[in-house]
């Protein structure tokens, strides 16, 4: 067994072996699933996560495009897959609930290339937000889980849209807008899907932060951000009345002593289910950093950094919060164990997948009959 690597080593230790991705059996009981968007051989990997924290692949779902980034349904019945490649649209999926395998539904044009897409908390609406576009737009999806065109909204942003989402109680909308180093606030309609600004319009980023992705916190008074361009994750406190956030304070998600003459490039932000524990990638360290998380202040406090796929776009937490799947674009994938206790992750097995993977969505499917 080789030692371990540094935390600021490019490549994953070497002390976890590249498994062969063997084909899933059986569905006897409750499984939980993961899916990964390859961009490059423009398809999705379906995986089971099983309780050793190993994968099986159930299935490989060609999609024709350059494919990134996902959204699940809230009630896990459908699967949206962002193409990138021209024409830009929206792929609906219906998820079969005992095995989890994907079925074509519809294919449905975007208003731009879009970098990030999510559904609203009743599954009624889809939001995307485009990077190179500076918009973000909202499609209704009918009663069958199809994405419906022409978009109900395309609202201008400023610079470089990069992630939108709802609040967790369907009020209110946020789009971090990296360019701009700001996060648009508006407010939502659950029954049309219109979008108004909110009062302030927006919460500003230290300038040159680039704003990416957000998380909220189970309990809905924080929300934690990375920013790209200085590898730093903020920490906001969350108005659930108004819809509004305020900075708190911000922290290095780079490892101790990094320099680099590369432009940095954090990205990917998640929570354990009891909100305990926070993780961000960042793309030119190859590295996790994880946070312990103070539930009664929502200040973090660093508890470890590590090595991992290299340039690791995207990860994500099983919805038991024992296990990080996170994958590299020029890399493959490495489960990780969560140590409920510490937040420690170790490393357990790792894959290689498709070409780019660069997306994560992890859930549980219901028990069979």
């Amino acid at each position: 067994m080789s030692s371990p690597v540094s935390p600021s080593s490019s490549r994953l230790a070497t002390f976890i072996a590249t498994s062969a991705l063997s084909l899933a059996t059986g569905y006897a009981h409750a499984a939980t699933v993961a899916y990964v968007s390859n961009a490059d051989s423009q398809d999705i990997y379906v995986l089971r996560l099983n309780g050793d924290g190993s994968v099986n692949l159930i299935e490989q779902v060609d999609t024709g495009s350059t494919v990134m980034p996902l959204a699940i349904s809230p009630d896990h019945r459908f699967l949206y897959a962002s193409l990138r490649g021209q024409p830009y649209s929206v792929v609906s999926y219906a998820i079969d609930p005992r095995s989890g395998k994907l079925k074509v539904l519809s294919k449905a044009p975007l208003a731009d290339n879009m970098a990030n897409i999510a559904t609203d908390r009743s599954g009624r609406y889809l939001l995307a937000a485009s990077y190179s576009g500076n918009k973000i737009s909202v499609n209704a999806i009918a009663s069958d889980g199809t994405v419906q065109a022409p978009p109900l909204a395309v609202i201008p942003t400023g610079k470089n849209a990069h992630s939108v989402q709802v609040d967790p109680a369907n009020a209110f909308v946020f789009a971090s807008n990296l360019g701009s180093d700001v996060i648009l606030q508006y407010r939502f309609d659950a029954a049309t899907g219109a979008l108004t600004p909110n009062t302030p319009p927006s919460v500003a980023t230290r300038a040159g932060a680039g704003p990416r992705h957000f998380v909220f916190s189970p309990d809905q008074r924080f929300v934690y951000s990375t920013n790209e361009l200085d590898a730093t994750v903020n920490t906001y406190a969350y108005d659930r009345r108004a819809g509004t956030l305020t900075l708190q304070g911000s922290d290095s998600a780079l490892p101790e002593g990094f320099k680099t003459s590369e432009q940095l490039a954090a990205a990917d932000l998640h929570l354990t289910p009891d909100g305990r524990f926070l993780y961000a990638s960042e793309r030119t360290s190859n590295t996790l950093t994880g946070y312990r998380v103070d539930l009664a202040s929502g200040k973090l406090t660093r508890i470890l950094n590590i090595p991992t796929e290299t340039q690791p776009r995207g990860f994500n937490i099983d919805p038991q919060g024992r296990y990080l799947l996170a994958v590299g674009q020029k890399a493959g994938l490495t489960s990780y164990a969560i140590n409920h206790d510490s937040g420690a992750l170790t490393p357990l097995f790792r894959y290689t997948l498709g070409r780019n993977p660069n997306w994560v969505e992890i859930i549980d499917l219901p028990a069979a009959p």
